[in-house]
């Protein structure tokens, strides 16, 4: 199987993960897929209603909850459901057994903010996604996610100037 990095990646302007092999996926599907990455591939190919029935029912049995818990809230993202999204992600955060762990889901709770354009909330949440990963040891994640932060109170700024503008009658 193909490197999953060769197949989908996370836009670093939005924050979303956006498939670069379609064909490749659409390979993986058809071939032995884990479970989980089976219902990522859906949901990157935009298959959203298979991706949720299959994630829905694969939840009660899978060991990896957390990361297909975070991959359903991104689906439901994608289609502008952010109380589902939240609900998933909240799940997700019970889920956490080291700062590590609940690193992760914050950034991923970040990124639903940002999509729903709360860039000064998705700030927030990266921030402390860096925190524990500096605390965790991992100083590279928490440099990707000090740079998320910093991205995120760009675009708030630029959103916030745009409004000033919007009013200004000078």
């Amino acid at each position: 199987m193909e490197d999953t990095a060769s197949l989908w990646r996370t836009d670093p302007t939005t924050f979303r993960d956006v498939a670069i092999n379609c064909q490749a996926i659409e390979a993986a599907l058809a071939g032995e897929c884990p479970p989980v990455e089976r219902v990522r591939y859906l949901a990157l190919l935009g298959r959203d209603a298979e991706a949720l029935d299959e994630g829905f029912k694969l939840l009660p049995q899978t060991p990896d909850r957390r990361e297909l818990l975070l991959i359903l809230a991104q689906v439901n993202q994608r289609q502008y459901r952010w109380h589902d999204a939240a609900v998933l992600h909240e799940r997700a955060l019970r889920t956490v057994r080291s700062p590590e762990d609940e690193a992760y889901v914050r950034h991923h709770i970040g990124r639903r903010l940002f999509d729903e354009a709360r860039f000064r909330a998705a700030a927030d949440e990266f921030q402390w996604a860096a925190d524990l990963y500096r605390v965790a040891g991992h100083p590279d994640l928490a440099e990707d996610n000090r740079q998320a932060m910093r991205h995120a109170l760009q675009v708030h700024g630029a959103e916030r100037g745009v409004e000033r503008s919007a009013f200004d009658l000078s």
